[in-house]
């Protein structure tokens, strides 16, 4: 450990430099609405060529970076060069590039080459809607009109989403109409609300361009827009709705099939691999960009549920387009598992209750005979079309995650969890997922299209191999730097094995001379029963130091609110809580009031952007580890731990570095950030696992010593004596 304290009061020589993000400005119309129209198709790479030849990447990057006002930077150069040789040799690529690296630059450029060259598809899958936009307003409008010349014409784009993201012009027509939530029915307050909402987003339909939900500001409730918008089941198809040739998810796919890049989601991209009809357009590459985030997307897409309401749901919709005698089957069913349900006590079941494995197939059955009396879908049939469409799509719904329940239980190797849930304002649910989604990725993501993952925080431990056999990829690759310099070790692999590199190209932020990691090892270790009085104090002394600037990421609500209520008693600068307003205007709040601090917990963890002088402070109450009663995580610690692994470490210690590496990612987002990551867990430097989820972390100078941390931060505001 150095022995010295970052000197922040001496002057430090920094390149001007950017963050991934780039500038704000908009391209024209054509740019931005993405894919081409039939007047300007796709070239084959033959027609491209006769046009214009097309550059080497080299030339192209260094136009992309002139075109946004940037400067090379030797991360960005040597990811893009591992991103053509992954697109070339049809070798996936894990790539970790810090902030600043201007990832996003990195894999679009040689990706839009190849969509032109080969004139193909590129699907590009993000987790978070703040870094769609990102790409789809800012970074591919810039890169279009950019490349334009260089490529012979310009390059496409596009959004796609799932179907329950767009308007349904069907349901906008009042065509079968959702039944409303059973509280609704009681509470005429709730169904006047509803009623509004769904006014206000009928009235934003004939304004609206996309019918997506994602630019209805503000937004409204699950509840509302389910009101008007269809599942894939639920949709009729386009050539037999009355408005199918107006609507908004078939044109959003028709765009996406005529572009080069098509911007997608985790979720949707699990779909596509999950259903044997594909949602997105043929595609050869995919590029994964905030990749540590894919395990998660995919495991809550293949996760199945039932409720009694959705059951109850299911039995109405088919009441309306079969015999009653029938549709009452499913009703009772409905009722016969809300009473099981109600009395089960919630947490993980490691065998079917003989109460619950009646109900389940009392209800299977029910739903069984609901699908056979609807019958096949007639082309005649247009009155009653939608009825029986939505009872179809429901009812199946219903029947298949019955029989995955039963199905669970009969498997001796136990490759599913079920577990029930009650949480507050909730019906009691029962849910089943995959303990692992490694197999589903390498057979129908890694198997059939050439792969590349990039985040900021990849390589954990300082290796790949925790990530990548989540992935299904195979294990033994170790993420290396040299001398400061990025390198790459392909993993071994045999003549059926998948091959992967992995790469990091590190971060052009010094870390070292612009952080501290400060682990508060004279503190007690954190209990169940809230915040202890000493971390309290250790908050206050350093907010103080800080001057504000905090940003308190809390491995629990009732510890974010526990810290606001007492900080706001103690200071006398403003204390912010995840919940007083939307997340989005607390942030923006605290981004414009250097002074101010921000409390939160999960969704503060990745995703806040907030740089300069606002933000020079991250506290971490504890190491964010998976509660003990998780019901996946127990479950998947005990299959790593029957066939020989550290269940703890690869389960929950995976979780843990993630959430501290991104947690800690929210320090530095510019070239002259500076400031301190603090956490309070002493287990950090204390326990076994330590070593492991500080070698996850930037490399920060680091100390325990708190008199060092706070007159750090007090030389930062200009405070110190």
């Amino acid at each position: 450990m150095p022995t010295s304290v970052p000197r922040w009061s001496d002057p430090v020589a920094f390149e001007p430099d950017e963050d991934d993000v780039l500038p704000p400005e908009i391209a024209d119309d054509l740019a931005k609405a993405g894919g081409p129209g039939p007047a300007e198709p796709a070239l084959p790479l033959a027609a491209a060529k006769a046009k214009k030849d097309i550059p080497d990447l080299p030339t192209l990057l260094n136009v992309a970076i002139e075109a946004v006002g940037g400067v090379p930077r030797e991360g960005q150069a040597r990811m893009a060069e591992a991103v053509e040789h992954s697109i070339t040799s049809g070798e996936h690529l894990a790539v970790q590039a810090g902030t600043g690296t201007g990832k996003s630059l990195a894999y679009l450029v040689p990706a839009i080459r190849h969509a032109v060259a080969e004139g193909t598809t590129v699907v590009v899958s993000t987790a978070t809607i703040a870094l769609q936009r990102q790409l789809v307003d800012r970074d591919l409008p810039r890169l279009s009109g950019a490349l334009a010349d260089a490529l012979g014409r310009r390059p496409t784009f596009a959004i796609l989403k799932g179907r329950r993201n767009y308007l349904c012009l069907n349901r906008i027509h009042g065509n079968a109409p959702e039944e409303p939530d059973e509280g609704a029915l009681f509470d005429a307050f709730a169904a006047s609300a509803l009623e509004r909402q769904v006014k206000r987003v009928q009235e934003w339909s004939t304004e609206t361009e996309t019918g997506d939900r994602d630019e209805l500001v503000p937004g409204v409730t699950d509840q509302a827009w389910r009101q008007l918008s269809v599942t894939a089941k639920e949709c009729l198809g386009v050539h037999r709705c009355p408005v199918g040739v107006d609507c908004f998810a078939e044109r959003a796919r028709a765009e996406a099939g005529r572009a080069d890049i098509v911007v997608t989601n985790h979720a949707l991209l699990a779909i596509d691999a999950l259903d044997d009809r594909p949602v997105l357009p043929e595609h050869d590459v995919v590029l994964v960009d905030e990749a540590h985030d894919l395990v998660d997307r995919v495991t809550s897409a293949a996760t199945g549920e039932l409720t009694a309401t959705s059951v109850r749901l299911a039995a109405r919709r088919c009441g309306r387009a079969i015999d009653e005698e029938t549709a009452d089957r499913l009703e009772e069913a409905s009722e016969g598992l809300d009473l099981v349900l109600q009395a089960a006590n919630p947490g993980r079941l490691e065998q079917l209750p003989e109460d619950l494995g009646g109900a389940l197939t009392a209800l299977r059955d029910a739903a069984w005979a609901c699908i056979n009396a609807l019958g096949p879908e007639r082309k005649e049939d247009t009155d009653g079309s939608t009825a029986r469409k939505l009872a179809h799509a429901i009812t199946e719904e219903v029947h298949d995650t019955a029989v995955r329940l039963l199905e669970a239980f009969e498997d001796e190797k136990q490759h599913e969890v079920v577990w029930i849930s009650a949480d507050p304002n909730r019906p009691t649910t029962i849910r089943i997922a995959p303990i692992g989604v490694g197999g589903l990725l390498r057979e129908r993501l890694f198997g059939q299209r050439t792969t590349v993952l990039t985040s900021a925080t990849l390589a954990l431990g300082g290796s790949f191999d925790t990530l990548a056999r989540q992935w299904g990829l195979p294990g033994q690759q170790r993420a290396q730097q040299v001398d400061g310099m990025a390198t790459a070790k392909e993993a071994p692999s045999d003549s059926g094995a998948l091959k992967w590199t992995g790469l990091d190209v590190g971060s052009p932020f010094e870390h070292q001379r612009s952080g501290i990691l400060y682990i508060a090892k004279h503190l007690p270790p954190p209990g169940r029963d809230g915040l202890p009085p000493e971390y309290l104090d250790e908050l206050t002394e350093l907010v103080q130091a800080a001057g504000g600037r905090t940003l308190g990421l809390f491995s629990s609500m009732r510890a974010a609110k526990q810290a606001s209520e007492e900080l706001r008693q103690r200071l006398s600068t403003p204390v912010l809580c995840q919940g007083d307003d939307t997340t989005a205007l607390l942030v923006r709040q605290f981004a414009e009031d250097p002074e101010t601090s921000l409390f939160g917990t999960l969704s503060l963890w990745q995703g806040v952007d907030v740089p300069g002088d606002s933000l020079q402070l991250v506290i971490m109450d504890r190491i964010p580890f998976p509660r003990p009663d998780d019901p996946l995580a127990s479950a998947r610690q005990k299959a790593v731990s029957e066939h020989g692994g550290n269940g703890f470490l690869t389960v929950a210690g995976t979780h843990a570095a993630l959430l501290l590496a991104q947690g800690a990612g929210r320090l530095l987002r510019a070239p002259n950030d500076r400031g301190v990551i603090a956490v309070l867990d002493p287990r950090l430097a204390t326990a076994r696992y330590g070593g492991f989820l500080r070698a996850s972390l930037p490399p920060f100078w680091t100390t325990h010593n708190p008199q060092i941390v706070r007159g750090a931060l007090q030389r930062l505001t200009g405070t110190a004596t």
